[in-house]
């Protein structure tokens, strides 16, 4: 009896490897078991919440744009203590994209100008770790709501500035971190920009300026393009949980945000959310359905309404009738783009101010695919639009109305592109919201928080 009774044991751990091989040959499609184990050594949430949610802090200090790249080395760090690391879809491109990026560095012609280069390679690499930690988190099912709240609280809190620049539009105060910087520092004007606390940004030679909501960015297009990639997230949010404190919050501060995200006057944030809209519309209408039409018809009646109020259009249409600004841009362009066939494999390591513009900004800005072509070259601009639409194609996978949301994100991202550059903290906002999107794709995540919203 004893030796009956040991013998089925032998036979099943003899035999199951063989039947898990057996499984696998008979259906291909199915994953290795134990790529969706639970892992018990779960990565942290606390990084993300002392990145995101402490926003306002950093940026009181003056220290935000500076402090991001080493949560991106803390980041690292956790990922690869851990171990057993998951990649999200379009890892290898970015690790190529970073590598032609660095080897353009060699075209820079300053010593001192690795500075700037060094923090803004820094804020590339921090977007890339954000993406594949909130991927990990998520599919190490982590509650989605736990993940999330960091970057809901960075928008709320970003609507809150916003309100500064509307409520105390003259705001401006060196910061902490700007009064001890050495002189030589302070001389490049990047550094100045965000090290300096503003709450808008005007034309200070004009007789009537308009002051534009831009904290806690140095620029009001910076906050623009944070609002474009943070509002699909919002409304993912919403559709994905019911109930708890942060939902009530986060449906106040959607209609509370549209005030001062139209005193920012930035056309390329509507024309990003429009083809976002546009895109989502498409896909609803192509594949039959029409459940996101209501909450886009209430976006668009709460924008509507606050153009009761406020004369967007003749704002837009003042400033660009008593401003060069749409010939400075078109100037600025085509002074690029002539520079950018001197050398189009590196291009030169970073914008450039010169005196052959009516432009008062370098060359190489006002748009992420110009910073790209000049700074970094033409195949790192490949990969980077290559990069978008990799994520596009693998979001479009999305069915659930939260997952629609966030499939919006590297469309509206891509459109932006010719007016607003984001290699700063947005993008690692934009890899945030991707990472979750792109988890709820590949594998089951954790939605316990669906219904209690804890």
């Amino acid at each position: 009896m004893a030796r009956t009774s040991v013998r089925p044991r032998r036979v099943a751990r003899a035999t199951a490897p063989a039947r898990a091989r057996a499984v696998a040959a008979v259906e291909p499609g199915v994953l290795d078991p134990r790529a969706w184990r639970v892992r018990t050594a779960k990565l942290p949430v606390w990084p993300l919440a002392v990145m995101f949610a402490l926003m306002p802090l950093w940026w009181g200090l003056g220290v935000w744009y500076f402090v991001w790249p080493f949560f991106g080395v803390v980041l690292l760090a956790l990922l690869t203590t851990r171990g057993d690391v998951r990649l999200p879809p379009g890892t290898w491109i970015w690790l190529i994209w970073l590598g032609i990026i660095a080897i353009s560095a060699t075209r820079l012609e300053r010593v001192t100008s690795l500075i700037v280069f060094g923090l803004r390679f820094g804020h590339l690499f921090t977007a890339l770790m954000v993406g594949i930690y909130v991927y990990n988190l998520a599919r190490d099912r982590v509650s989605w709501v736990r993940i999330a709240n960091p970057l809901a609280v960075f928008w709320l809190a970003l609507v809150l500035l916003g309100w500064l620049g509307v409520l105390a539009p003259k705001f401006s105060m060196p910061s902490p971190f700007q009064m001890v910087l050495p002189h030589g520092v302070q001389s490049e004007r990047f550094i100045t920009d965000i090290s300096r606390l503003d709450s808008t940004e005007f034309n200070p030679l004009s007789r009537n300026p308009i002051y534009r909501p831009a904290a806690p960015y140095p620029y009001t297009n910076n906050w623009g393009t944070a609002y474009s990639f943070l509002v699909p997230f919002v409304l993912s949010y919403l559709t994905s949980v019911r109930r708890g404190r942060m939902r009530m919050v986060l449906l106040v501060s959607l209609p509370v945000s549209i005030v001062p995200a139209f005193l920012t006057l930035n056309r390329g944030m509507f024309i990003g959310l429009g083809a976002g809209v546009l895109y989502l519309l498409g896909r609803e209408i192509a594949r039959g359905r029409v459940r996101l039409l209501l909450p886009i018809a209430g976006i668009v009646l709460a924008g509507w309404v606050v153009t009761l109020f406020i004369p967007v259009i003749d704002l837009i249409t003042h400033r660009t009738s008593t401003t060069d600004t749409n010939l400075d841009r078109f100037d600025l362009y085509a002074q690029t783009w002539a520079a950018v066939l001197h050398s189009p494999l590196l291009g030169f390591g970073q914008p450039t101010s010169v005196d052959t513009t009516h432009a008062a900004e370098p060359l190489g800005t006002q748009g992420m695919i110009w910073q790209l072509l000049y700074s970094h070259g033409i195949p790192a601009t490949i990969c980077f639009y290559l990069l978008l639409a990799v994520l596009a194609r693998r979001l479009a996978a999305a069915v659930t109305p939260s997952g629609l949301w966030l499939s919006s994100l590297p469309v509206i991202a891509a459109v932006v592109t010719p007016f607003y550059s984001y290699i700063d903290p947005n993008l690692s906002v934009l890899c945030f919201a991707v990472g979750l999107g792109l988890a709820a794709v590949d594998g089951p995540v954790n939605r316990d928080g669906k219904e209690t919203g804890r």
